[in-house]
């Protein structure tokens, strides 16, 4: 079992950024891609991000390529989404997800392990 931790979420005027971390218990971090995903009340789940094992590649969305950065540091067992020139349409949990397998994917179904979430809030 896996469990994921993430923090780094708040209140953040729009323009601004936020940069939420997610850290896992298991030893073979390094196993698995990791993937960042958002909720919106009364919205489904949606994609931001992803990264496979080794950090060497990553995914996004074009609607938020250039705006948030996935990255990983194996070592600390951790993965981190950077966020910036945020906007109020950014406001969600955003949730960190594990994937048993080395490769990046995009689609919420592929991911084996969530996170409890976090709230982001971007003021206008």
């Amino acid at each position: 079992q896996v469990q994921l931790v993430e923090s780094g979420g708040g209140l953040v005027q729009a323009g601004g950024s936020l940069r939420l971390s997610c850290t896992a218990s298991e030893r073979t971090f390094s196993d698995y891609a990791m993937g960042w995903f958002r909720q919106a009340p009364g919205k489904e789940r949606k994609f931001v991000a992803t990264i496979n094992w080794s950090g060497s590649s990553t995914y996004y969305p074009d609607s938020l390529k250039g705006r948030f950065t996935i990255s990983r540091d194996n070592a600390k067992n951790t993965v981190w989404l950077q966020m910036n020139s945020l906007e109020p349409e950014d406001t969600a949990v955003y949730y960190c997800a594990a994937r048993l397998k080395p490769g990046i994917s995009s689609f919420s179904y592929e991911y084996d392990y969530w996170g409890q979430g976090t709230q982001v809030t971007v003021s206008s």
